[in-house]
């Protein structure tokens, strides 16, 4: 089996934390994210992953490696594939087109997700699906009173199905999957500029492919500031298990409240950080009060008080401890 995961957007939404690393690469629970993707779907496939494409724009050579070395540890060949302009989920993956061969995942690197990889043998593939209360900003899937999937839907604006899209596919077929995708080219079928995926798909079912919806277990977005928050905290969460304290890091007169991710060289003194806190290598916290937060490598955290908060690598958060004499009935906001 092959993994493709397109992931050239410049994460816009997650800025100011993607001006210098790209969002895949963003770390959530002390791992960066795409890294917690492609161990997520080897852990949860039943078939050997033998070839990883990561499809990327200009990131420059450090991420790069960093890629192939992610391929490497879960035990497959890693490619760098790029995709110079923004053409589409569709054109994204046909840059991986080196793995469109035998079964492929697709998954997109923005999403994190638990799922039963099992795939129907009577099945083409299956669409990883969740139902939402808002289906009117997610591309959603249509299904047919056997549960199979008939059409696809981008955004709609009346009720048709709350089974979202999320990013994640299983195709049995790779060759197959890249014919339509160049036919998409081959035929200009475009939308706004984009060739998209789902225009692919609904070929594929219209000439008898039959896909079905997989539902996940936890879905969890990293697309803004507020989601990748929330995806640190169940990542902890679901992790707890296999966090440790490391032993170079220093730990006076504080208390940490798990889950909680401490990373190599952090000092914390004189606070309380936790619970859902993820602290990147060599970082220090003095005389603070963190909760629910991502805090990067090498910053410093002082005086100050910090709850669903997200800081970048190198960063500094100096607060001033206050001497304050107060009168009765008084407010301090």
């Amino acid at each position: 089996m092959n993994i493709i995961i397109p992931m050239a957007g410049r994460g816009s939404r997650l800025r100011p934390h993607t001006l210098t690393v790209p969002k895949p690469l963003v770390p959530v629970g002390g791992k960066p994210i795409v890294e917690r993707l492609a161990e997520d779907i080897v852990a949860m496939s039943t078939e050997k992953v033998n070839e990883i494409a990561f499809v990327i724009g200009d990131f420059g050579e450090e991420t790069e490696t960093q890629l192939l070395a992610i391929a490497e540890r879960l035990g497959a060949k890693g490619h760098i594939c790029h995709q110079h302009e923004p053409l589409g989920t569709a054109h994204a993956i046909l840059c991986g087109k080196q793995c469109l061969n035998g079964p492929v995942v697709v998954a997109f690197a923005d999403t994190l997700f638990r799922a039963d990889f099992t795939i129907d043998p009577n099945a083409d593939g299956v669409l990883f699906v969740n139902q939402v209360e808002n289906p009117s900003a997610f591309g959603v899937v249509v299904t047919d009173a056997n549960g199979t999937i008939e059409d696809y839907v981008e955004k709609p604006a009346e009720f048709v199905s709350d089974l979202a899209m999320i990013g994640i596919y299983a195709f049995r077929d790779g060759n197959r999957l890249h014919f339509e995708l160049q036919r998409l080219i081959d035929e200009n079928i475009i939308k706004g500029g984009e060739y998209q995926l789902p225009d692919a798909l609904r070929h594929m079912t219209q000439n008898g492919l039959r896909f079905e919806p997989g539902n996940v277990t936890e879905w969890m977005d990293c697309g803004n500031k507020a989601a990748t928050v929330d995806t640190n905290q169940r990542i902890l969460a679901l992790t707890a298990s296999e966090l440790h304290t490391p032993s170079d890091a220093v730990i006076e007169n504080s208390v940490v409240l798990p889950p909680c991710y401490i990373g190599s060289g952090v000092h914390i003194r004189n606070s309380v950080v936790g619970p859902h806190v993820s602290l990147g290598e060599r970082t220090i916290v003095e005389n603070s009060r963190i909760e629910n937060s991502l805090i990067q490598t090498d910053s410093v955290i002082q005086n100050k008080v910090l709850s669903n908060s997200m800081v970048g690598a190198h960063a500094r958060i100096i607060g001033q401890p206050a001497d304050i004499s107060l009168g009765d009935y008084n407010e301090i906001q």
